[in-house]
């Protein structure tokens, strides 16, 4: 990895953990009536597009829009392996969460850690159900179908238009999970 992507690797990390550590914005934990979290890596975080592009913003967008009082919290931090997601997830997913969206991603098979990962997002689902928490995966191949003229240059994050496009392809699966 060059010093330079070094860097804004980072640096996302770091913004996406201070969002994480601050929780729903005021609204939410006032009165919103319904509570999402996406949790992930990098293209949960919506590395290299601004916080109002990735999808879990687009996501909250399409949900308002269809008059569904809703707040969705990013907790997507690039980097991040499922036995990461594991490990933050009683603070990334706060007591009210009505459903989380799990995107885990590639980073378990790049550090080698490929064999955890299943059980890792069956520890992840098993503690969710444990809370009453609606789970939806997002799996690669799911990422995989999004349009490839949507991808970035390093071929794997994708650009404002394609988590515009993922945001659209999931909220059928979010409506439907809270019965909306």
């Amino acid at each position: 990895m060059q010093l330079k992507s070094w860097f804004r690797f980072m640096a996302g990390a770091l913004v996406c953990a201070f969002a994480v550590g601050t929780g729903f914005s005021a609204h939410a934990q006032g009165g919103s009536s319904v509570k999402v979290v996406a949790l992930g890596a990098s293209n949960t975080q919506g590395w290299g597009v601004m916080t109002s592009e990735a999808y879990p913003a687009r996501l909250h967008a399409l949900l308002v829009a269809g008059g569904l009082d809703a707040d969705v919290l990013n907790a997507g931090i690039a980097g991040d392996t499922t036995g990461g997601m594991l490990a933050r997830l009683d603070r990334a997913v706060p007591e009210g969460v009505d459903l989380v969206i799990l995107q885990p991603g590639t980073n378990d098979e790049r550090m080698g850690l490929g064999a955890e990962r299943s059980a890792n997002i069956e520890a992840i689902r098993s503690r969710l159900a444990a809370r009453a928490v609606k789970l939806i995966v997002i799996e690669n191949a799911d990422l995989d179908s999004l349009p490839r003229s949507e991808l970035r240059d390093d071929g794997v994050h994708f650009t404002p238009a394609g988590y515009a496009i993922l945001a659209e392809r999931v909220l059928g699966q979010v409506r439907a999970a809270l019965g909306k």
